[in-house]
């Protein structure tokens, strides 16, 4: 995000989108410098790669962009096909780049960044979608949607901190 876009939020929303660039900013920072086979590469017992983890966030946080806006599109419960791309989108598959994945998610972020900004009300809600992982009818605010996409990017960025160090030594946290 740029300073003139973080100087026009204010208030919880400057929050929000600090904490995001600030979180954003770790989770990157771990892939600095690597080529795709040390993005892709499982350097742990998990199943677990950089690149992966980068793939995931912004699929994620797409995800959770689209619920904002439109709610839950899903055609019910998660079902075996659901499963299993949620799998892939932990690894980087096929045609893949580090390139790629992190452009995919610069864009990704920009237009959550911009829901921050620009959405007129952060109550506004939807219920969450059907899933074994969700209580029935629970509701989630724009405002708890961003601070849970903060949560899962610090969360993912300490788990990519582990593997970089793993790979070569090198922390980005601590």
């Amino acid at each position: 995000m740029t300073d003139q876009a973080r100087s026009i939020a204010t208030g919880e929303r400057a929050d929000l989108l600090d904490a995001l660039a600030k979180h954003r900013w770790l989770l990157i920072g771990t892939v600095d410098g690597l080529t795709d086979e040390q993005a892709a590469a499982r350097p742990t017992a998990s199943a677990l790669c950089l690149g992966g983890i980068i793939k995931h966030v912004a699929i994620t946080e797409a995800s959770w962009d689209d619920f904002i806006e439109h709610g839950d599109t899903s055609s019910g419960p998660p079902d075996e096909a659901t499963y299993r791309a949620h799998a892939e989108g932990f690894r980087m598959m096929g045609d893949d780049t580090l390139a790629g994945i992190l452009e995919r998610y610069r864009q990704v972020a920009a237009r959550t960044d911009a829901l921050v900004r620009d959405l007129p009300d952060l109550d506004a809600g939807h219920p969450l979608p059907e899933a074994p992982w969700y209580p029935p009818g629970v509701r989630w605010s724009a405002r708890r949607v961003f601070v849970h996409i903060v949560a899962e990017t610090a969360q993912h960025a300490g788990h990519a901190d582990l593997l970089r160090e793993t790979i070569d030594g090198r922390k980005s946290m601590g």
